[in-house]
């Protein structure tokens, strides 16, 4: 999904506000953070990651590889920290980031 300038903006602002619900360590992406983050992505469609994996390049690979194995796209990304959004089919009005 591309997401125009306006878009990114409108979420960058939801976005703001949100604690990250996961964290890549130095261990890097093991199957259980890619679950959680999946479950977040599931439930709250909007969410942020926080990446401590060293350098630019091993957290750009790290991205890399939660967007193509979840299906995300990244909103933003400053930092040690990557906002993710991925469109639930049926989204929970209670959970959902873009819904409130």
């Amino acid at each position: 999904m591309t997401l125009s300038n306006d878009d990114k903006k409108h979420l960058r602002r939801l976005g703001h506000n949100l604690k990250p619900v996961a964290t890549v360590a130095s261990k890097g992406l093991s199957e259980s953070v890619l679950a959680e983050i999946d479950r977040a992505l599931n439930d709250h469609e909007l969410i942020k990651v926080k990446l401590a994996v060293g350098n630019s390049d091993a957290k750009r690979q790290a991205t890399e590889i939660i967007c193509e194995k979840l299906y995300a796209d990244v909103v933003q990304s400053i930092g040690h920290i990557v906002l993710l959004l991925r469109k639930a089919k049926k989204p929970n009005a209670k959970l959902s980031n873009l819904l409130r």
